[in-house]
């Protein structure tokens, strides 16, 4: 059975072609990925659906109805979530859940019945007087998908669910939407991340307003049998990606531990001949996201010129170092006697669920936050005595923006330059660099509001960038952002390593860990393992993903 039609769709906003004839059908009882990069019109596809903009040319139909013509009837037929959900954070669990149920018109003799369900479906039954504000990430957007289902909707609109979640509490929220269509509920999926978009059953795969390919995942995964491959080297893996990235028959490549994951163009002959030069030549099974990338054209290159200006980076001795560091808020302590020491040149990730204290231990390190015991040093500066000092040593870019909305790009830029110290004709040529490294030129009058979510993140990483400190201090850096800008991300991230600088880095994201030197996971406040991405694949079992370990030393510590 059909659940939305979609024939000849087109939207335009002022000049903006967003949608270009998008003509698909969307099944009952599925889970449909819509699935692209940022600016590919996910969330316009998204909107037309739930009847909150109309389209300049062709036919919609959601449920049988018209979202135009039938938009009150289509109300009580159509669940949406979008990307910012409107939850009230002043008010509980308990007390969002009412609002919604009165905006929806839910019966009154309904409502316990069916806050109860949503409440036992979310698994939110313990946090129902806990403020909506307090909540984690992941129970936000469980709190967000039960208001979206409040009227038991026949299609369920959810965009880019999982941004800023981590993946034990994807893995709820996978859990809760598959329940949803075993019971003929359609459901689309808006998401830039190719992981997600590999465990649905269709996908509608967008780019620039037009439609590139619709059907099951693993029919676009096919096209890419036998140009994979794994390539392990003795030497330096971010080096050897800037090598094979370089090469003309290479389609893609990205770090996987200490190996690099190659995808090769199509017709390359002789495929494992024409690597084995550099180093040991594995096959490697093909994923979504490599043909996804192949589709678009390939990836970025493995060049960064912004860290090509980067002067080396020489200072000896650990760049960031924390012992017994911890920080409580009244009865709760956020951060439990975590240590650890980042070497000069590393990358290290910093992962666990939402509310492991992550942000806590990283505001601690930047002198934003002060211990409540323990020691913090940061370029040899103890953050007891020397915070300030400390400061214009490091760059932090925050996991919420830290750009100031009511100044252009370019009085951004101008703003963070001076609040690092620059002055006159060396402020001019490191605004001029970072406009150029991020190609922000085009965007200089711009506000940040008015950026897509890939230029902020450049906007946010140039002003962290500004000062061309040693040390980096990233937060989430690329969250909700697609494939191809976080992999120019980490083209610029592995360039200015090269050239000494220290990273700490905290995501969400799986296949980001993978290019970290070493890991520590925390969870509730505590590191609970700390080693290479590929010694904790291990420990989940041979064959494992970096995302299956997550899940399994969580889990095993949860449990254990």
């Amino acid at each position: 059975m059909t659940a939305i039609v979609l024939d000849d769709v087109h939207k335009r906003f002022g000049q903006a072609r967003a949608l270009r004839g998008i003509s698909a059908r969307i099944a009952a009882g599925r889970l449909t990925g819509l699935v692209g990069p940022d600016g590919a019109g996910k969330t316009t596809l998204i909107r037309l659906m739930a009847g909150l903009l109309t389209p300049d040319q062709g036919q919609l139909r959601v449920a049988g109805l018209d979202p135009v013509q039938d938009s009150e009837v289509l109300a009580e037929s159509v669940g949406y979530m979008p990307q910012r959900f409107g939850l009230y954070e002043d008010l509980t669990v308990q007390e969002n859940l009412h609002l919604y149920a009165e905006l929806r018109g839910v019966a009154k003799a309904d409502y316990r019945a069916t806050l109860d369900r949503l409440l036992a479906f979310t698994r939110l039954e313990p946090f129902t007087d806990r403020l909506a504000g307090r909540l984690s990430g992941g129970m936000k957007q469980k709190l967000g998908l039960a208001c979206a289902l409040i009227t038991s909707p026949k299609v369920l609109l959810l965009d880019e669910p999982g941004v800023g979640v981590d993946p034990v509490s994807r893995q709820d929220l996978w859990r809760m939407v598959q329940a949803l269509t075993g019971e003929g509920m359609a459901v689309v999926w808006a998401t830039a991340y190719l992981e997600e978009a590999e465990q649905c059953e269709e996908v509608l795969l967008m780019n620039e307003g037009r439609l590139h390919f619709s059907g099951r995942p693993e029919a676009l995964t096919e096209r890419l049998r036998h140009r994979c491959f794994r390539l392990a080297s003795a030497g330096d893996k971010r080096a050897l990606l800037a090598q094979v990235l370089a090469r003309p028959d290479v389609r893609d490549a990205t770090i996987q531990g200490e190996c690099v994951r190659v995808v090769l163009a199509e017709g390359t002959t002789g495929a494992g001949a024409a690597l084995a030069s550099l180093g040991e030549v594995s096959a490697a099974p093909p994923r979504f996201e490599d043909a996804f990338i192949d589709l678009l054209g390939g990836g970025p290159g493995g060049h960064s010129p912004l860290a090509d200006r980067m002067p080396a980076v020489t200072t000896r001795g650990d760049r960031v170092s924390c012992r017994h560091l911890t920080r409580r808020f009244g009865d709760f302590v956020a951060a439990d006697d975590v240590s650890f020491t980042v070497r000069p040149g590393e990358i290290m990730g910093l992962l666990g669920p939402n509310g492991a204290g992550k942000s806590t231990t990283f505001k601690m390190l930047c002198g934003l936050l002060k211990p409540s015991s323990g020691e913090a040093r940061v370029a040899g500066v103890d953050l007891r005595h020397g915070a300030s000092d400390a400061k214009l040593r490091l760059g932090y870019m925050a996991q919420k923006f830290s750009l100031y909305g009511l100044l252009s790009v370019r009085q951004n830029l101008s703003f963070y330059a001076g609040v690092y110290g620059l002055r006159g004709r060396e402020k001019r040529a490191r605004i001029r660099e970072m406009i150029e490294g991020f190609q922000l030129e085009p965007l200089l009058d711009s506000a940040p509001d008015q950026l897509s979510l890939g230029f902020k993140q450049r906007l946010a990483l140039a002003c962290a960038l500004m000062h061309r400190p040693p040390i980096l201090f990233l937060d989430e850096p690329t969250s909700g952002v697609d494939p191809i800008t976080r992999r120019e991300f980490w083209t610029h991230i592995n360039g200015l390593v090269s050239k000494g600088v220290t990273v700490l880095v905290t995501t969400h994201f799986m296949d980001e860990a993978e290019y970290c030197d070493r890991v520590a996971l925390m969870y509730r406040g505590r590191v609970i393992a700390l080693d290479t991405p590929d010694a904790l694949k291990a420990r989940a079992g041979q064959g494992a993903s970096m995302e299956q370990a997550f899940i399994h030393l969580i889990e095993a510590q949860a449990h254990g």
